[in-house]
């Protein structure tokens, strides 16, 4: 695939970092960018909205659908997938993107926390490409990719925040059960993590500013993004993708570009030795 001029990508999570970042490279190809999310109007802390994020993805040279989405709804998760289907034709790719993040220990986790963990990264991360395969059959190249991390065992990953690790990890495993269950389809399945910290919200709530500084931009995750969604599905499946090893391969050397604080040493992601 030379690129997704044409192409049809559904998008969970999409008013910012990551998922507006993906957006927004798939629109400079001319693609069909359905953008959800909850943020329909402007929030007093954090910036995008589903429609800002659409406008944008318009400017760029791509078509926008703006679908405001709880991922945690599984019926809200049916009737989008179907509305976007209906406008643009088809889907060609899911973004799993949608993500929940408290990074506490066992104590100082309440099943409200648990619940919402579990409920936004791994059952909607099935829910949603359970909605989008029997769609994705139809493509000539149908991806799924997945914002979620290697699978490493090492307990260290575990014991400061068992609740976020289980939830991530159940999304890794997921593409893992797909990419296998679906191979006859030729439906790719794949998982992509970033090598450093990433400047998004997440990073800036839960982290301090000096992690912040020494992050990345989300920019890199999306060129990886973008470098795995034009890859012929049937040969690109399965995998558990670092950004910073795609982009490697891919030919790119210069990552001091992606870099918040020019010459700053990058931090290393969660999940990452």
């Amino acid at each position: 695939m030379s690129g997704l001029r044409g192409r049809t990508v559904f998008i969970t999570g999409a008013t910012r970092g990551i998922g507006r970042e993906i957006a927004l490279r798939c629109a400079r190809d001319g693609a069909n960018v359905v953008i959800t999310g909850k943020t329909a109007e402007p929030h007093a802390k954090l910036p995008g909205t589903i429609h800002s994020v659409a406008a944008e993805v318009v400017e760029a040279g791509g078509q926008a659908l703006a679908l405001q989405l709880d991922v945690r709804d599984e019926a809200a998760i049916q009737a989008a997938v179907a509305q976007a289907v209906e406008h643009f034709g088809g889907l060609d790719i899911l973004v799993n993107n949608a993500s929940a993040i408290s990074l506490t220990p066992t104590l100082a986790t309440p099943a409200k926390k648990l619940d919402l963990m579990w409920d936004v990264n791994m059952r909607a991360t099935f829910l949603t490409s359970q909605a989008c395969i029997p769609h994705l059959k139809h493509s000539d190249n149908p991806h799924i990719l997945t914002l979620s991390p290697p699978l490493n065992m090492d307990a260290k990953w575990f014991a400061p925040h068992l609740a976020y690790t289980l939830s991530k990890y159940g999304m890794s495993m997921v593409m893992l059960g797909l990419a296998r269950e679906f191979a006859t389809d030729g439906i790719a399945a794949n998982c992509l993590w970033p090598a450093t910290t990433i400047a998004t919200a997440a990073i800036e709530f839960n982290f301090p500013e000096a992690i912040l500084r020494a992050s990345r931009r989300p920019a890199i995750v999306a060129d990886a993004a973008h470098v795995i969604l034009t890859r012929e599905a049937k040969r690109c499946s399965g995998n558990l993708f670092i950004d910073e090893a795609v982009l490697r391969e891919a030919g790119v050397v210069d990552f001091a570009q992606y870099a918040v604080e020019p010459g700053s040493a990058p931090f290393g992601d969660l999940f990452i030795d």
